[in-house]
């Protein structure tokens, strides 16, 4: 069958997020290289150049032939909270794309014990809690710093035996890195049906039980959670604070994350109105705020 190549360019410090985020709005694979191979950076010998320290960064997305490209674009950006580069397309026809895709991801260390490892890959440490996780449909794969930011802080807080909500769960990486780390049960909520079926196949890959449900879903009456996160826009979170705080019980913990530095400010006065709350973490350009219930 063929497949939709679509090639864009950005800078080199916003390539990896924007990489991560074609592959949350559907992208099968992404390849990143020097959008200039004669610059300073190339030119610096023989050990490798991460993409962060190319000026300018070329992307090519694989995407299924009837994909709206303009969309997953737009989708990506508005992700990473940029405008939408100008794009070109190819049709290209039939390859191992799945060895392609496979050749893009490799096991992410994320914090002192976990590690994100796909499902072809050996553990490169079978001691770590080491979270079988695929890169999909769906967004959390362990390379986004919004993610990792989540990922440490539920390393740090976990401490057995809590109830979580993970708010926007994309792949459940987060709901499942609770559960393995010893919290009691955890719920995963995602508006997208193909987010909660991907969250709930990567459960069974890991061996824990995931509760998956659509926001609607969620009963009213539904006990409040101990922790609570939430990996998804900024934009989003602030309009989710009173949902997220009565979600919450009192004396609980919310960690919230997919924010731009520039953004805090608008996302911590949401939430203090319930929280105390503040700028716990950083990452790049990415920030996580965290908060105990009132």
């Amino acid at each position: 069958m063929p497949w939709l190549s679509i090639t864009l360019e950005t800078e080199g410090e916003r390539a990896q997020a924007l990489a991560d985020a074609l592959a949350e709005a559907g992208a099968l694979a992404v390849a990143l290289e020097d959008a200039a191979p004669g610059s300073a950076a190339a030119e610096r010998g023989a050990q490798p150049i991460a993409p962060g320290a190319w000026p300018r960064t070329r992307l090519v997305a694989l995407a299924e032939a009837g994909a709206d490209a303009r969309a997953l674009v737009a989708h990506a950006s508005a992700r990473c909270g940029i405008a939408a580069p100008e794009i070109a397309t190819a049709r290209l026809e039939d390859e191992d794309w799945v060895r392609c895709a496979q050749a893009q991801f490799g096991p992410q260390q994320v914090g002192r014990r976990l590690w994100v490892v796909p499902s072809w890959c050996e553990a490169p440490d079978p001691r770590a809690l080491n979270l079988r996780i695929d890169p999909g449909l769906a967004f959390g794969t362990g390379e986004h710093p919004s993610t990792r930011l989540v990922l440490a802080w539920l390393e740090a807080n976990v401490e057995g035996g809590e109830r979580l909500l993970d708010y926007g769960c994309g792949s459940g990486v987060l709901a499942i890195a609770a559960l393995r780390l010893g919290a009691r049960a955890a719920v995963a909520v995602d508006v997208d049906p193909a987010a909660l079926a991907v969250a709930a196949a990567n459960a069974r890959a890991n061996g824990v039980a995931l509760q998956t449900v659509a926001p609607q879903a969620l009963a009213a009456g539904h006990p409040p959670f101990d922790l609570v996160v939430a990996n998804i826009l900024a934009g989003t979170l602030v309009a989710l604070a009173a949902e997220l705080a009565a979600r919450t019980r009192p004396g609980g913990r919310i960690a919230l994350s997919g924010i731009l530095a520039a953004q805090a400010q608008e996302v911590i006065p949401a939430y203090t109105p319930h929280f105390d709350c503040a700028l716990c973490a950083s990452e790049e350009d990415w920030v996580l705020v965290a908060g105990r219930r009132r």
